[in-house]
């Protein structure tokens, strides 16, 4: 199979050229003006279109095995891949928990029968489980995760000693999710006291503060440099965390780096009025001054990934009350017509959207030729319409929980075309039921 994309506006390590894309099979095999291959299978005319890399997720919750009435591997990848998202990495905390090489490798052989976008796994840390983390094999998993504050299946691990041993002897990245524990319960049990369970959702992120979120990063940050670790701090919310990271040298020579989240970087608690429960994340969307700061942060580069942590739920379980309503919302499908709104506005570049969300990933996990538009990398690519506006409705919504944060917003860009391993998987709101997902390699020692 074969496919020509002719004058596209390939937006690529910080530069944006127009030029023609030759696949074959399923790698790019030439980027050049005015190529003209006659055996090609298809030619498609991107003129006025970004093409881009497909972006590498590394963090989300597909919610296989054990908890499929929210989402699936298949559902979640499929909407992943309409969002232009093409692989992805999947997080530890479904039914069981993946913290075995057994189930670890179960879910796999899940991912290989029906994932629809490239996917790896990260491990769960438990308090328990040091032996099988030093069993993690790097070229084959992404990293290891940990919930420094508890969360969505309760993998919390709080014993600091046995941090310590996992810091000294993960064979592999550790991404955290990092709020301090007895901070939480304690704000938590003063806000019982006057409300109840029912506590108005506005005083989520006054629970979940920023002195959680801070006290947990900048220990997860000094242990790291205590031992030497390789540290991911996963999904920041406040402005004061991204004081702990250093933007004075590259990413490939960075131990210690950190993401945001795109509802992070859209939502403020003045949402929650409106939004309710529909945008209870953890860690909590926090001020407009904390979200600013994010997107600064982001651009400097003391922020080196953006990711979805696409966690859906129910809409009957989100509709609860306070202490009831689960933590977490779906973003895959719309998380880059979100960043794409910031370009429109003059707050990011497309090539920083890029390079966050493509290219960085790559290279802070090592994935092997993805993450960039270059002869002989994998074909993951995205062709982008940035003069499209479509409105989100429960119509077009993808994905299993059958809802969005996002309704009832007006995006000027659209996704139109994905392809994986070369394949046209995704063509205007149509699927070409074709699995061509690939398990991630990891080029690492």
């Amino acid at each position: 199979m074969s496919t020509l994309i002719k004058n596209a506006q390939i937006v690529n390590e910080q530069k944006i050229i127009e030029a023609d894309v030759y696949i074959e099979n399923d790698l790019i095999q030439k980027i050049d003006k005015n190529i003209s291959i006659s055996k090609a299978h298809d030619t498609i005319d991107a003129a006025g279109k970004f093409l881009i890399p497909g972006a590498i997720d590394d963090q989300v919750h597909f919610r296989e095995p054990g908890l499929t009435h929210k989402e699936t591997i298949k559902t979640g990848s499929l909407a992943a891949v309409a969002g232009g998202i093409t692989s992805f990495m999947e997080m530890p905390n479904t039914n069981p928990q993946t913290v075995t090489q057994e189930l670890l490798e179960e879910k796999f052989e899940m991912a290989r029968k029906t994932a629809y976008a490239n996917y790896s796994f990260k491990f769960g840390g438990t308090n328990d489980n040091l032996e099988d983390i030093k069993k993690i094999n790097p070229k084959t998993t992404a990293g290891l995760k940990l919930f420094l504050g508890s969360s969505t299946g309760n993998m919390l691990v709080d014993d600091w000693k046995v941090l310590e041993q996992i810091f000294k002897h993960s064979p592999v990245i550790i991404s955290t999710h990092c709020e301090d524990e007895d901070t939480i319960k304690r704000n938590t049990a003063i806000f019982k006291e006057q409300y109840g369970d029912d506590i108005p959702v506005r005083f989520h992120p006054k629970i979940r503060s920023e002195e959680a979120c801070y006290l947990s990063s900048s220990k997860a940050v000094e242990l790291a440099k205590k031992t030497d670790a390789r540290l991911h701090v996963f999904h920041l919310s406040t402005g004061k965390e991204t004081e702990l990271f250093d933007n004075t040298l590259p990413l490939e020579d960075k131990n210690i780096t950190s993401e945001v989240c795109i509802h992070h970087l859209w939502f403020s608690e003045e949402d929650y009025a409106e939004k309710g429960t529909h945008i209870k994340w953890n860690p909590a969307v926090k001020t407009a001054q904390d979200r600013d700061t994010l997107l600064q942060a982001l651009l400097d580069n003391k922020i080196d990934v953006l990711a979805t942590d696409h966690a859906p739920h129910t809409l009957e379980e989100k509709n609860q009350i306070y202490t009831k309503a689960p933590s977490g919302g779906p973003l895959v499908q719309h998380a880059i017509p979100a960043l794409m709104e910031y370009y429109h506005q003059g707050k990011i570049r497309i090539e920083d959207i890029v390079q966050k969300f493509c290219h960085n990933p790559a290279i802070l996990f090592d994935v092997y030729k993805r993450g960039f538009i270059r002869e002989g990398y994998k074909a993951d690519l995205v062709l982008l319409n940035s003069q499209k506006p479509w409105t989100i409705s429960k119509d077009n919504i993808l994905y299993k929980c059958g809802w969005s944060p996002f309704e009832g917003t007006t995006f000027q860009s659209q996704v139109e075309k994905t392809f994986i391993n070369g394949k046209l998987i995704y063509d205007n709101f149509k699927f070409n039921d074709i699995q061509n997902a690939e398990r991630l390699e990891f080029d690492r020692a």
